[in-house]
């Protein structure tokens, strides 16, 4: 059974708050639900854009018929086989980015606490890389690299981390390190290669959808599935912990526990998103601050953020395959320059306001 509760915020939309049995809750205010809503039908007309687009172009009207299994034999396999899968895993890789940036950023109670920041994008580049030098591992056991490398800096940063609990600042300071020694690690993996290896680890290195196919979209959306539903559950204790730890106990958040789940799913969202499109860099950092200034709430807006970040990586992919004509560009290159442009307006903006 579940509950829904209403309230009434003076000059803002009615929030809904809904309760599953075993506690957990999701408040829904409603300019946050007209957000996501928008988001995501961007995010749909984008990918059937996407689907649309390449050397045998389809109208978007043709591809919504193939979808509804109304296509020719031909448009199907070009739909289903080729190119819907790709669009599946940067929509799955843009939400499960959206909602671990938007995880540590609350967590840290920074913006610049974003997971490829402070050091798990490396982590799980440095086993992805691990996999491909020293064993020449094939795809599968490349990305079971990046989710092991992922986890363990997950693990490793919080325990530095720690000090009678975990600050924000802490964790940022300790990220930063960890991410600069991983990057170092990258490195050296790099040189230490044969140019076959180094070659497939460059490409591994940029973040790319190409040649994504089903054998990435399942593992992937079984992940979200699982986590992405538990991490909004966990969105109410967030919003109190961003009071500070002392607020949220007072009013009954058990702190510690609820940080190293909400931490836990964001580290495995992260590295399993890593794992199936390479480093996707910026997207966790920019889409949880971009889809606050659309809902104008505070709060950490996990549903937001993910439908932001879906957002922005098929809009990157478009650019990145269309904008310079036959000479198409991994996704990654195009999250960098933009989140490059964004990081900087967002290091003035907050030095402006005196907080950095």
């Amino acid at each position: 059974m579940s509950v829904f509760s209403r309230e009434k915020v003076p000059g803002r939309a009615a929030a809904r708050t809904f309760r599953t049995p075993g506690g957990l809750s999701v408040r829904v205010g409603g300019r946050s639900a007209l957000v996501v809503l928008l988001l995501a039908v961007t995010a749909l007309a984008a990918g059937v854009v996407l689907v649309g687009s390449g050397d045998y172009p389809m109208s978007p009207g043709d591809v919504i018929a193939t979808l509804a299994g109304n296509g020719t034999p031909g448009q199907e396999f070009i739909v289903l086989e080729l190119r819907l899968p790709r669009v599946l895993v940067g929509l799955l890789v843009g939400a499960a980015l959206g909602i671990g940036g938007a995880v540590f950023q609350s967590v840290t109670r920074n913006p610049l606490g974003s997971p490829d920041v402070i050091g798990f994008g490396q982590g799980a580049t440095v086993g992805a890389l691990s996999v491909i030098v020293l064993f020449h591992g094939g795809a599968v056991a490349v990305a079971g690299g990046a989710i092991i490398g992922g986890v363990l800096t997950g693990a490793g940063v919080y325990l530095l981390a720690w000090k009678r609990g975990v600050h924000g600042y802490r964790l940022v300071l300790v990220g930063i390190g960890v991410a600069a020694m991983l990057t170092a690690a990258n490195h050296y993996l790099v040189t230490k290669a044969d140019l076959i290896d180094a070659t497939r680890a460059v490409l591994w290195m940029t973040g790319s959808l190409d040649g994504r196919d089903w054998a990435q979209v399942r593992p992937l959306l079984a992940v979200c599935a699982v986590l992405v539903p538990l991490t909004l559950g966990y969105g109410r204790p967030l919003r109190m912990m961003e009071m500070g730890d002392d607020a949220a106990y007072a009013l009954g958040v058990p702190v510690e526990r609820t940080r190293v789940v909400l931490m836990s799913s964001a580290v495995l969202l992260v590295a399993v998103a890593t794992a199936a499109a390479g480093p996707i860099s910026f997207v966790a950092l920019s889409a949880p601050q971009l889809a606050r200034r659309l809902t104008r709430s505070p709060g950490p807006g996990l549903g937001p953020a993910a439908a932001m970040g879906a957002v922005l990586l098929l809009v990157a992919d478009g650019i990145a395959t269309s904008a310079f004509g036959a000479r198409q560009l991994p996704v990654g290159v195009v999250t960098g320059v933009l989140g490059g442009c964004y990081l900087l307006w967002l290091l003035v903006t907050e030095r402006k306001a005196g907080r950095i």
